[in-house]
């Protein structure tokens, strides 16, 4: 059994709580898939679905959902993932770093290390069309598996970053409270990313070299993956509403939350039970507030919508799910 890392928790206070609300409720089909995790999911021009496990394997589920392909293996843990314009599908790989899937069904490191030092948590990103890459470095401190003491300690140490096709990159901002979703504006001058300890949505100027983050809205819950949807909305994946007992432990003495820390996982605050998804526009008005809920299927950490068909991953069942696209 690994050793568990320690904490240094930093006191912060939460934003208030958004006002009550009326989510729409939704009904989804689940998607059995032979292993755990399903982070994310993908959609190719067939309606198919590919998505990455906790054993590093990445899937192809068919569209219907009857037949499940295994593509390749990572060796790491994926996540995030999307097409890119040579038709590869990037990867967002926990363990390695940024990966490509070409055709072939062959793995190639794009990128696993920046200024020396290898990637804490790889997570997310959204692509340009001439190839350009923005993606989320989670944590200098806590990997994926200890992702609950990155929210505990709340050391905010993830980064936003860009990287060209000639392969520079560049620190958008840093300093951030687990940086997670990444999804560019509909007309690529501002790039959205969620952050997940801070319950917020954000949103960067690409045209200002010099721009500072600014808060778009404040999630009710935990932002994971978000991915703008062929409707032309930004979908978020709420992987839990907001726990009382994080809230109520952030702002008060550090030594609570080692405590917590070190308590026996059944007594660690946990994700809900049920489905939460919300999805914007560009000005961040929300146009969708959904809430559902099913046995086989909890903690959305990943949303893809397309085509009228919303596809749902977790890191915490062993199924996909799926849902029509709600009217507005």
């Amino acid at each position: 059994m690994s050793r568990k890392s320690s904490i240094a928790p930093v006191r912060w206070t939460p934003p208030p709580a958004p006002e009550a609300r009326q989510p729409r409720r939704i009904e989804v089909r689940t998607v059995a898939v032979p292993g755990a995790g399903p982070e994310d999911p993908l959609i190719d021009a067939d309606g198919n679905v590919l998505t990455g496990l906790v054993d590093g394997r990445i899937l192809r589920v068919s569209a219907d959902g009857t037949t499940v392909e295994v593509l390749a293996d990572t060796g790491g843990r994926p996540l995030g993932l999307e097409w890119l314009p040579d038709g590869k599908v990037l990867i967002c790989d926990a363990h390695r770093g940024l990966l490509t899937l070409d055709q072939d069904n062959r793995i190639e490191t794009l990128l696993g290390e920046i200024d020396g030092r290898p990637m804490k948590f790889c997570n997310n990103a959204d692509v340009l069309p001439d190839g350009t890459i923005y993606f989320t470095d989670s944590s200098t401190r806590f990997g994926i598996e200890e992702w609950m003491a990155d929210l505990l300690e709340h050391s905010a140490t993830g980064s936003l970053y860009r990287l060209t096709p000639d392969g520079e990159v560049t620190r958008l901002t840093t300093n951030r409270p687990f940086p997670n979703g990444v999804a560019l504006s509909s007309d690529h001058q501002t790039l959205f990313f969620a952050e997940t300890a801070s319950y917020g949505l954000f949103k960067l100027d690409l045209t200002d070299p010099g721009a500072e983050p600014e808060l778009v809205t404040t999630i009710p819950g935990l932002p994971d993956n978000i991915a703008r949807g062929s409707d032309g909305l930004i979908w978020v994946a709420i992987g839990s509403p907001r726990n009382a007992l994080l809230d109520l432990l952030l702002p008060k003495p550090p030594v609570l939350r080692k405590v917590v820390w070190a308590l026996p996982e059944a007594f660690k605050p946990k994700a809900a039970d049920i489905i939460e998804i919300q999805a914007y526009d560009d000005e961040g008005n929300l146009v969708h507030d959904l809430r559902g809920k099913h046995p086989d299927f909890r903690m959305p950490t990943g949303v893809r919508e397309r085509a009228g068909k919303v596809w749902l991953g977790s890191i915490g069942t062993t199924h996909l799910a799926t849902f029509p696209t709600p009217t507005r």
